[in-house]
């Protein structure tokens, strides 16, 4: 694939998931150097921020010279300060990716060897070892986009080919040569939201896939318990001009378009009836879990296609500080890397996450309790009663998960802390929002991997199996095919762990 002028999602997809390689148009070259000569023909005699200056609240101090180049090691090493878990393969490469975008603008005045590092890296899979705990998102990134800084001067550590080793020792194995610190390469690559970029752009695929498994769930258990189809109609929801129902009730429909198990309300309660039936046998509604679905996860499909928005025109903004146009023939000095679009998207993106979360485990809990769905043995237990659990012991991994997510659901964006001897004096804590969001989409990923096990349980008690929708019942064998129907009592967190891949992996 090649890096010109506009990133979406979807490429993110193809070179991050899929590993597709890429190359750099030779515009992107030509607007890289024009960029770069720039600045260094107009930096001569002038004050420019973090060229000829110190850093942050000691921005007042002039650099002599001789020691301008020597100022951006000292930036990128003092600042390679992260602790904590390092971040996964995937989100330190969409961040790269993101990073090499916003330099490929031709705003930010950088040496060419940076891009074309960059790229290298991430066709030859070599991951520089970012940590989850640093930046507070105000000057962007610094803290992680250090590392990733330390590693473009052949410092630092990477992961690669499985193992954490030295960026000098696989520099030399790949014949990588560090880049060229000219003018501003470190706070040009330390400046901006590359990494909550990265991060979001990863949790948006993860989102999108938690929506999907989410549908085909739902309408699982719509056919278990035989609802009436009229509250996926387009004809009712299509009295509510909101996109997002609209698209999931669709969705419903055409998954369920098969399916010999939801009836039609007109051929059973709008048919006649005895004047002595005070007490209907059938349910006339469903619970709301049931029957809301298009309204509960219509707001999550709405808010997921508008995350993916704001990431994808920040991933292809200049994100850095000062801004180098060479148009204008003019340097600004701004706050272009401030990350409050990306961690205020990362809080909303959490919070719908949680509720398709807390769907699925009143969904659970419905197939669960014989006492409300009066179709299922308790606990769906195929087993002997009193003897055997089913599925009782992980309705509590499910519960408390749920609970784990929804305390995390608090907001990052509004936790802004003062900091840099009050120079950040309000911070968007962007990287921590989108950290927090990612433990939210792993969260939702374990507890609808109990709900469809405890599904296809569900169905194999029932018999529905030859009944069931096709697209339900593909999802049935794919179960099967990882943990089989099951009276005895088992073993289960292999089988979640299995099941959680499988969605993943989808």
């Amino acid at each position: 694939m090649k890096i010109n002028n506009f990133l979406e999602l979807r490429d993110f997809q193809k070179i991050i998931i899929e590993k597709e390689a890429i190359e750099l148009n030779e515009t992107v070259l030509q607007r890289v150097e024009a960029s770069f000569q720039f600045l260094k023909d107009f930096s001569k005699n002038k004050v420019i921020y973090g060229v000829n200056t110190g850093f942050g609240p000691m921005a007042q101090f002039k650099i002599n010279d001789d020691d301008t180049h020597q100022l951006q090691y000292n930036l990128i090493r003092s600042h390679s300060s992260g602790i904590g878990n390092p971040l996964p393969e995937d989100e330190v490469k969409a961040a790269m990716l993101a990073r090499l975008n916003t330099l490929s603008l031709g705003n930010s005045g950088v040496h060419i060897s940076v891009v074309n590092l960059l790229k290298e890296l991430i066709n030859r899979n070599i991951t520089p070892l970012i940590f989850e705990h640093g930046g507070v998102g105000a000057s962007g990134d610094l803290v992680q986009l250090a590392h990733l800084a330390l590693v473009l001067i052949g410092e630092g550590e990477v992961f690669y080919k499985g193992e954490r080793k030295s960026t000098k020792e696989v520099f030399a194995v790949e014949g990588l040569e560090p880049i060229h610190v000219e003018i501003r390469e470190g706070l040009a690559l330390m400046n901006g939201t590359s990494v909550m970029s990265g991060i979001g752009a990863v949790n948006a695929y993860k989102a999108n896939q938690l929506t999907d498994i989410s549908i085909k769930l739902s309408c699982a258990i719509n056919e278990i318990v035989l609802a009436y189809d009229d509250h996926l109609s387009a004809a009712l929801n299509g009295t509510k001009r909101h996109a997002g129902q609209q698209k999931i009730a669709e969705k419903m429909r055409n998954h369920l378009s098969d399916s010999k198990l939801v009836r039609k309300r007109e051929e059973h309660l709008y048919t006649h009836f005895e004047e002595q039936d005070k007490v209907f046998k059938d349910k006339v509604q469903e619970y709301y879990s049931i029957r809301c679905v298009p309204q509960i996860l219509g707001p999550v499909l709405d808010t997921l296609e508008f995350t993916e928005k704001v990431l994808e025109d920040e991933i292809n903004s200049a994100n850095d500080n000062p801004i180098i146009n060479v148009e204008d023939q003019h340097v600004y000095h701004g706050g272009n890397f401030h990350g409050d679009y990306i961690s205020l998207e990362m809080d909303k993106l959490k919070i719908v996450v949680t509720k398709l979360t807390m769907l699925a485990e009143r969904q659970l809990n419905y197939l669960l309790n014989a006492k409300i769905n009066e179709i299922l043995p308790p606990f769906v237990n195929l087993g002997k009663l009193g003897f055997n659990f089913g599925m009782q012991g992980v309705q509590f991994t499910a519960t408390s998960t749920t609970a784990e997510s929804q305390m995390l659901s608090n907001s990052m964006y509004v936790h802004s802390i003062p900091n840099n001897n009050d120079n950040q004096d309000i911070v968007s804590m962007g990287t921590n929002a989108a950290v927090i969001c990612r433990k939210v989409i792993e969260n939702a990923f374990e507890v609808l991997s109990i709900e469809a096990i405890t599904i296809v349980q569900a169905i194999e008690y029932l018999g529905y199996q030859d009944k069931v929708s096709s697209a339900t019942k593909a999802l049935y064998d794919d179960i099967r095919k990882i943990i089989p129907a099951f009276s005895e009592d088992m073993i289960m967190y292999p089988y979640l762990e299995e099941v959680k891949k499988y969605f993943k992996n989808m």
